[in-house]
């Protein structure tokens, strides 16, 4: 129950949880998409901010999501936490952040038309803003 991927010749592998008969050794593929939505939007905060030309030390994103009961088993709400260190103005890194889940980032985006995104926007350790990914693409 563990399989490998390849794009562009890199490979990476996913599997099973131990409980449907993974060994523990790679993520399950929900992890990855959880993974995916987590660095999709990295990607661009980064590049915003630096557009922006906000320098940070650093920028940490953790997630979590809630699956429904029934099949197809699917994230029903995802909570991001994006950690900013450093000397960013808050107005600067809430609409880098806001730009990603509204208009950008293509796995939310994706993974938005049935899941609920919530976020929360912490910079040098004090929460600054909080909301949810909404949309208004095609």
């Amino acid at each position: 129950m563990r399989f490998a991927c390849e794009n562009r010749g890199i490979e990476t592998f996913t599997e099973a949880t131990p409980d449907h008969g993974g060994q523990g050794l790679a993520p399950t593929p929900k992890e990855l998409l959880l993974n995916a939505m987590m660095g999709c939007t990295a990607i661009d905060v980064v590049s915003i901010l630096g557009k922006m030309r906000q320098d940070f030390s650093a920028l940490e994103i953790d997630g979590e999501a809630t699956q429904n009961d029934t099949h197809p088993i699917h994230f029903v709400e995802a909570l991001l936490r994006f950690r900013v260190t450093g000397p960013v103005l808050p107005e600067k890194l809430i609409k880098a952040v806001d730009s990603s889940l509204t208009k950008y980032c293509g796995v939310n985006f994706t993974v938005s038309k049935s899941c609920t995104i919530r976020f929360l926007v912490i910079l040098n350790g004090t929460e600054i803003h909080s909301g949810s990914a909404s949309f208004t693409g095609p």
